[in-house]
């Protein structure tokens, strides 16, 4: 499938901003998944391209003068292979991904839960059991959670959004010696209300990488266009920034993503 993607985050202030930088996770890269046809970044100045630690396309946008609002658009058009296997691994050990972080720490509820499906010579049936009961544990609820809420808190609210899924669903693999990442990117639908911001998680078991989809139960990424992957939101959001000044901060992010004809 052909999907054609426009993506914008748009940043006002209540007070002039001094100086601020933001850290960009929104430019998707080539695999045997997803071909890249075209994609660009609108940015107000022009932003540093490099690759962060976890293999990711970040662009760093630095704005060293007084500003009040920051408008930031990516768009493009991207090839979905579904039957294609993006087994791509990255550069770094799997292991990496075995590290708790504040966001993913288990308290014992969770690691409770994470024993209660661990099949050791079954994982990956496991692990798709646990993602099917996590979801209705946990049902898909906005608003019920922060964006700071870690996965500990997420679960004893017994609710949550695609993030906190994806922190519970990481917590459980770790817990059980399984290294899983986190994924941001978009996600297709034909409900034209869906969120098209979207994350996930992935499993390292039998030496590939395995999605699941915790917040629609599936294992098939389909419809999924990858952006970055992390230990958990914080490595892999598509926007991140640290400014000086400006007071209280408003934002506002439309994403739609849209089927195209494969002529």
């Amino acid at each position: 499938m052909k999907l054609n993607i426009k993506h914008d985050t748009h940043y006002t202030y209540a007070e002039q901003v001094q100086r601020s930088t933001q850290y960009l996770r929104l430019t998707p890269q080539g695999s045997a998944r997803q071909r890249i046809i075209s994609w660009q970044l609108t940015l107000p100045e022009d932003a540093v391209s490099t690759t962060d630690a976890f293999g990711n396309v970040l662009h760093v946008l630095t704005l060293d003068h007084p500003h009040q609002d920051i408008t930031i658009q990516a768009n493009g058009i991207v090839e979905i292979a579904d039957e294609a296997d993006d087994a791509f691994a990255g550069h770094l050990s799997p292991l990496v991904f075995l590290r708790h972080s504040g966001l993913t720490q288990p308290d014992n509820a969770i690691q409770a839960f994470a024993q209660r499906y661990h099949q050791p010579h079954a994982v990956l049936s496991g692990l798709e059991n646990l993602m099917a009961e996590l979801l209705l544990k946990m049902p898909y609820r906005p608003g019920s959670t922060r964006v700071t809420d870690s996965a500990a808190q997420a679960f004893a609210a017994c609710s949550g959004v695609c993030q906190d899924h994806t922190h519970v669903f990481l917590s459980c693999c770790r817990s059980l010696n399984i290294p899983a990442r986190y994924v941001s990117g978009y996600l297709y639908s034909e409900d034209s209300t869906h969120v098209a911001t979207h994350a996930w998680a992935e499993a390292w078991v039998d030496d590939r990488w395995h999605c699941f989809d915790v917040t629609n139960n599936t294992s098939s990424p389909n419809q999924h266009l990858k952006l970055a992957v992390g230990i958990d939101y914080l490595d892999a959001c598509p926007v991140r920034g640290m400014r000086l000044g400006g007071g209280s901060e408003n934002m506002q992010t439309i994403a739609n993503v849209k089927l195209m004809s494969n002529e």
